[in-house]
């Protein structure tokens, strides 16, 4: 059985050693990003390598391709798509579900084709006027319930494309007010104004099978820990508040608003009840405790697991590709 990780390369095509970690670590599954990008064709070929040296065939392949500032396949090879917060003003006579719905669709097109069978989409957090840039148009909407309207068409989408969807960033980071890549965030806001806004979509969406934690402080529920290494958020709020039952991964195990070692990083992650590890760089150095610490997939997280990569083993439903961009 795999370990519950995933793990990022360093480039277009896997070197030896690669491999080599790879086929000892046994990731559940493998991250992409722009570094990893070169084509179509090196891309397919690279999520082979990484299938490949698993033993897997049907190891999950991960990617960032909300549309806007994060997206990771792009022009000249790909399609620019919109940013989320433009779905909202979108004149499709739906409120811009349609709009959201046929942008994953071909989103999840140009994801198959790459051998990509996840996407680390759709953003359900409720943005505000002082949300910071780090999540900025990533947001649906000011609003919650348009919020939940927007992301359920959007992750629809993706199903349609035989792409499994992963919710960001439960329990909701629209409120922080610092990026976590660099810095811890804060979220001063108390329980109930919470419930009402940030975690609200979540439950409303709580039936998509996979999400991904935020890396950010809720001082009314846990001031010391981040929601991605706190047993109190975890059991309390995404288990219990929002009933969430799905897969949940941790965010990126590099980014600053961790702190300690990997390996004290990756322990903790699994402490809290989270499923799933994520690390994105490739840097071998900071993987090989990660892979060293994180458990194999197995019980209740291997059943959630499976839950949430079902929309990946049926075929896309039909799509007229030029039709769909056109509209």
């Amino acid at each position: 059985m795999p370990r519950a990780f995933i793990s990022g390369c360093l480039g277009v095509a896997l070197e030896r050693d690669e491999k080599a970690f790879l086929r000892d670590a046994d990731p559940w599954g493998l991250i992409v990003f722009k570094r990893n990008v070169a084509s179509q064709e090196r891309l397919l070929a690279l999520t082979s390598e990484f299938r490949d040296a698993v033993g897997r065939a049907d190891a999950p392949v991960f990617v960032d391709q909300e549309g806007g500032r994060v997206q990771r396949l792009g022009p000249p090879h790909w399609r620019a798509y919109p940013a989320a917060a433009l779905f909202e003003k979108a004149g499709d006579g739906q409120g811009g579900a349609r709009a959201a719905w046929l942008s994953a669709r071909l989103i999840a097109h140009d994801l198959r084709a790459a051998g990509i069978d996840v996407n680390c989409a759709p953003v359900l957090d409720v943005a505000d006027e002082a949300t910071h840039a780090v999540i900025g148009t990533r947001a649906f909407s000011h609003s919650p319930d348009a919020t939940a309207r927007l992301a359920r068409a959007y992750a629809e989408g993706l199903v349609a494309g035989a792409v499994a969807p992963v919710l960001k960033h439960i329990p909701g980071h629209g409120r922080a007010r610092a990026d976590s890549h660099l810095e811890l965030p804060k979220v001063d806001a108390s329980l109930d104004a919470l419930r009402q806004r940030d975690f609200a979509p979540f439950a409303m969406l709580r039936d998509i099978s996979m999400a991904m934690s935020a890396h950010l402080v809720f001082t009314a529920i846990d001031p010391e820990s981040p929601a991605t290494t706190s047993a109190k958020v975890v059991s309390e709020i995404m288990r219990g508040e929002i009933g969430y039952d799905g897969l949940i991964i941790s965010d990126d195990l590099s980014m600053k608003a961790l702190s300690g070692t990997f390996a004290e990083k990756t322990r903790a992650v699994f402490a809290a009840g989270l499923d799933v590890a994520l690390h994105c760089n490739g840097d071998r150095t900071e993987g090989a405790p990660v892979a060293a610490n994180a458990p194999v997939l197995a019980g209740r997280s291997l059943e959630r697991a499976e839950r949430g990569l079902a929309a990946t083993r049926r075929a896309p439903e039909p799509l007229d590709v030029e039709a769909a961009a056109a509209e």
